[in-house]
């Protein structure tokens, strides 16, 4: 087969999903569609709408093919999710949202029954965001499921199965907060024997593993030819990193934003990971653990910003710096450095005008991603992907607090770029990042920077 050039991207997020078509060569994104990524209700439980994603790649996959040619498909999802497959290939059970509530007994039951942070490098998080904790519920309130299924896909390894019916998992997938794998040994965690799903759980493997081409039905619904091959696929914070991983000396950090912001340090100095504050060990495309740390803050954002507001001028920023107006953690308390406490602000909102508040809120998310920096033990450049990445007051208020130098990502889909570089057999350049900046922060930022963890630290 000869370099693929064009690599159509599936790119399956919490909240959206993309496809992208990635100029390999150049590193550059050709062309990018999205659609939401709806969370359907019961019964048996909340769950994602497969066909309807399904139905949006192949229309995806067909125009890409059209217009640009598809030289090859690569996958990249959130963590968190699974799928079990039947003997057929099809699903045999709808794909469990990761934000569903368990009963109070059943969560119970699987805090008594996973493996210790030291064995897998996952704190006890919230809803079904352990993977370990949806097989444990899903396995025990349909007691049929087990005779059902012929294996066990992580999320971007289903979307690899639809395209070549090969059944898979991969490191990065298995790896994030799953309570599945150890990431010291590189092999499952004790947990699967606990849950006796050893028979079931499809084989770990490399995110560049080419799993085969495309299925006959999937070329003649899109077009593409035969021969497509199709990469085993990664988990999207480690897609975020993967370019770096490639092209950047140690010590750097990675923070890779959407519905999560996720912080991945590499090289950096040595740190007490804490899993009480959302702090983990993720595992890379080389299938190595990265200390990690993050809090929701794509959805935090969501929750405060104020729409159909004018842009902050800059008399608004400098009043908002003037006067400390500060948004305190946490908006989404169920996750993050300070769970359990309760957002609130320093002022009555009321006589805030909504520009301002967006200016605090780029603030805070800073700040918490500067926790997050902090955690991790992060010492060198850090690398803001996504959609932070176009938010100047939030990169600067980052320096000012990190007091690291901080780049943007030039790319609109940082995740994309680093599935199609699954594809690339030599370290990448001229990955579309920003030189970090080497401007003094803002003094009146950096005070304003500690005021906030002062206040934060009084609780």
């Amino acid at each position: 087969m000869d370099k693929p050039r064009h690599i159509a991207v599936i790119d399956i997020g919490k909240t959206n999903a993309k496809l992208a078509l990635v100029d390999l060569p150049g590193l550059v994104e050709r062309a990018v569609i999205t659609r939401p990524n709806p969370v359907l209700p019961g019964p048996p439980w909340p769950h994602y709408d497969t066909e309807g994603l399904w139905d949006f790649l192949l229309a995806g996959l067909a125009d890409f093919h059209a217009r640009h040619g598809v030289d090859a498909i690569s996958i990249t999802t959130h963590g968190a999710c699974a799928a079990f497959l039947a003997k057929d290939g099809r699903l045999a059970a709808p794909v469990l949202d990761y934000e569903h509530d368990y009963p109070a007994a059943v969560i119970a039951d699987y805090s008594a029954l996973r493996p210790d942070f030291g064995e897998t490098g996952s704190p006890r998080l919230a809803h079904g965001l352990n993977l370990g904790a949806q097989l444990h519920y899903q396995l025990g309130v349909d007691p049929d499921l087990r005779a059902r299924t012929a294996h066990i896909v992580t999320w971007p390894q289903y979307w690899a199965h639809r395209l070549t019916g090969v059944a898979a998992t991969d490191v990065t997938s298995l790896g994030c907060h799953t309570d599945l794998w150890n990431p010291a040994t590189g092999q499952v965690s004790s947990l699967v024997d606990t849950l006796a799903i050893g028979d079931l759980i499809a084989a770990a493997r490399q995110p560049g593993d080419l799993l085969g081409p495309i299925l006959p039905a999937v070329a003649a619904a899109t077009g593409l030819g035969a021969d497509t091959p199709v990469a085993c696929g990664i988990h999207d914070s480690n897609a975020s990193l993967y370019p770096h991983l490639l092209s950047r000396t140690l010590p750097f950090s990675v923070v890779s934003t959407g519905t999560w912001v996720v912080v991945m340090t590499v090289g950096g100095s040595a740190v007490r990971l804490d899993p009480a504050r959302d702090t983990l060990i993720n595992v890379n495309a080389w299938g190595q653990p990265v200390p990690s740390a993050r809090f929701m803050g794509g959805r935090e954002y969501e929750v405060i910003h104020a729409s159909g507001t004018a842009p902050p001028t800059p008399g608004d920023v400098r009043a908002v710096l003037d006067g400390a107006l500060l948004l305190f953690p946490a908006v989404e308390p169920a996750t993050g450095p300070f769970q359990g406490r309760l957002a609130r602000w320093s002022q009555p909102l009321p006589s805030v005008p909504p520009a301002r508040r967006n200016v605090a809120l780029s603030f805070y998310l800073a700040l918490m991603t500067a926790e997050c920096l902090t955690m991790t033990g992060a010492t060198g450049p850090v690398i803001v992907e996504g959609p932070f990445a176009r938010n100047r007051l939030y990169l600067d208020m980052l320096a000012a607090a990190s007091g690291l130098a901080v780049a943007a990502a030039a790319s609109l889909t940082g995740t994309a770029i680093g599935a199609a570089l699954l594809y690339a057999d030599r370290p990448g350049t001229g990955i579309g990042v920003a030189t970090p900046t080497d401007t003094a922060p803002d003094p009146q930022m950096i005070r304003y920077a500690r005021k906030w963890r002062a206040a934060v630290a009084q609780g």
